[in-house]
């Protein structure tokens, strides 16, 4: 009994945040890990959208494994009070990912850049605590995106921050193609 218990799944929430590069990488890697053991994964973007990038690309060449951009691109940040249309957008890409979680589906649900959606105040942190309380026990689910919020840090059984030590934007180099998109 005690071997069984012990080989049980037990699906994890996951953060990757932090201020350095890696965090959808990472989930990437993840993902790429558990279609490996046979998961099905689904990986729904917050802000990519509207142009190509490799990680579409990708994704294609795997039976199990896709991957949904519901962004435009980038956002107009800055204001004290978000867009309702960029909160709008927010809260059906969460109701998506909510959807594909609750559907016990899926093995691994990735919810990329979700972070920012929350720090940029376009969703509610409430309306993603509240899926991920009931998610079905064996899905795993992974949060990606700068400053996650404290209250999905505590939620959270694994959280991994990724800090910027270096960067070639720095030396003026642009973003390289296969490594940045």
């Amino acid at each position: 009994m005690e071997a069984e218990k012990k080989n049980q799944r037990h699906g994890l929430i996951i953060i990757n945040t932090g201020n350095g590069k890696g965090k959808t990488t990472a989930a990437l890697g993840t993902a790429f890990r558990a279609l490996g053991q046979g998961f099905k994964v689904a990986m729904v973007q917050f802000i990519k959208g509207g142009w190509r990038y490799g990680e579409l690309n990708a994704a294609e060449k795997f039976e199990n494994f896709f991957i949904e951009p519901m962004g435009h691109g980038f956002l107009k940040l800055g204001d004290e009070n978000p867009d309702p249309a960029d909160c709008e957008l927010a809260e059906r890409t969460w109701r998506r990912c909510a959807e594909l979680i609750l559907s016990d589906q899926y093995d691994l649900v990735v919810c990329d850049e979700v972070n920012y959606a929350l720090s940029y105040r376009l969703l509610p942190v409430e309306m993603v605590i509240d899926t991920l309380k009931r998610k079905p026990p064996r899905v795993h689910v992974i949060l990606t995106g700068r400053d996650a919020p404290a209250e999905l840090v505590e939620l959270a059984d694994l959280v991994t921050e990724m800090r910027e030590i270096k960067h070639p934007f720095q030396k003026g180099i642009k973003a390289q193609r296969g490594i940045e998109f």
